[in-house]
C-alpha cells in the first residue's frame, strides 16, 4: 500500500503538483530528510540544475563541512529562484559527500529539512572520495518541476 501525498499550495485547480508516495512496507525515510519516490504529474515540465557546492558567490570556499553543505543549499534556493520555481516543487535530490559518515548525515538531514521543510523529494546519497575542486566536500543537484 502506498501513501500519497499532493503538496504545494495551490492558487486553483490547475496547478500541478507533485505526489510523495511513503510505501508503508517500507523503512520510512521522512526522518532522513527524503522521500522513497515523487511522482511528477504528466503536464509537468522537468528542470535539471547542476551540481552546486558550496562556493560563495567570489568563488571562495570554506574548509568546513557544514559551512559548505549551507552554502551549497543556497546555491540551489538561487538556482531555482532564477527557474521560478520553489523548493516544493524540488522532486529528486542527488547529494555527494566527500569522506562520507554519520555526522555529515545529520548535516545533510538538517540542512535539507530547513530548506524544504515537510516537502521531502525523492533522494540518493553518493559518497564519493572527491569532487571537482579539491577542496569540494558536498556536491546537490535537482530534478525540479517548473509550473
Amino acid at each position: 500500500m502506498t501513501m500519497g501525498v499532493p503538496i504545494g499550495t495551490a492558487a486553483n485547480e490547475n496547478d500541478l503538483k507533485l505526489t510523495i508516495v511513503n510505501p508503508r512496507n517500507l523503512y520510512d525515510p521522512t526522518p532522513n530528510g527524503y522521500s522513497t519516490a515523487v511522482i511528477v504529474p504528466r503536464e509537468g515540465r522537468l528542470a535539471y540544475i547542476s551540481g552546486q557546492g558550496g562556493q560563495d558567490n567570489r568563488g571562495a570556499l570554506s574548509p568546513d563541512f557544514a559551512v559548505q553543505v549551507e552554502q551549497s543549499y543556497k546555491n540551489l534556493r538561487t538556482a531555482l529562484d532564477a527557474l521560478g520555481a520553489r523548493p516544493e516543487q524540488v522532486a529528486k535530490l542527488t547529494v555527494f559527500v566527500v569522506d562520507h559518515n554519520m555526522s555529515k548525515l545529520e548535516v545533510l538531514t538538517r540542512a535539507v529539512k530547513e530548506m524544504l521543510g515537510e516537502t521531502l523529494p525523492a533522494q540518493t546519497l553518493v559518497p564519493v572520495p572527491k569532487l571537482a575542486i579539491e577542496p569540494m566536500l558536498f556536491e546537490v543537484e535537482a530534478v525540479v518541476m517548473l509550473e
